[in-house]
């Protein structure tokens, strides 16, 4: 399912995530598995199948937002439409990363870990992405891109497909 697709009430999540709970057996201990399926559906986890999730396992909303805070997988708000990802372990850091990040967040005119207003971009950082030797590497909607530059991503920004046919994440 994409995820752009829209929130919903809380018996309509329900009715949504029907296929989702089916693989289950209810139990508080499914809990971070259910939440990666909620945020496959979904692409984050809106508040709405939250309370669907809290209602099926059982398990109050705070400790949900304790497990969907704690890990850095889930994401509590919708991403953008296209998603870049930028390393900044300490390879893609000493080869210029923060230099990159400074030039993407000046030009979408964001932060790590915000989404431009028009919803077109979701800037994140990660500790590593495992390719520490095509460093510094950045990642735009799935597809890895090595040795970048604060020039090349400004330049790839440029490339990203417009509308809604992006990869799906």
């Amino acid at each position: 399912m994409s995820s752009h697709a829209k929130t919903c009430s809380h018996s309509i999540c329900r009715t949504r995530l029907k296929n989702v709970f089916k693989r289950y057996e209810g139990k508080p201990r499914e809990l971070i598995s259910v939440l990666q399926d909620v945020q496959e559906e979904y692409g984050y986890l809106p508040r709405e199948a939250l309370e669907a999730v809290s209602d099926f396992l059982q398990t109050s909303m705070s400790e949900i937002y304790g497990v969907a805070t704690f890990y850095k997988m889930f994401r509590l708000t919708k991403p953008g439409e296209h998603m870049l990802t930028a390393c900044v372990g300490t390879a893609c850091h000493v080869r210029g990363m923060p230099r990159v990040v400074d030039e993407l967040s000046r030009a979408l005119n964001v932060q790590p870990g915000q989404t431009t207003p028009d919803g077109a971009y979701t800037l994140e950082t990660v500790n590593c992405l495992g390719c520490c030797a095509i460093g510094p590497v950045l990642v735009l909607d799935g597809k890895y891109h090595g040795q970048v530059t604060p020039q090349s991503a400004r330049k790839l920004l440029k490339t990203a497909p417009k509308g809604k046919e992006t990869a799906k994440r």
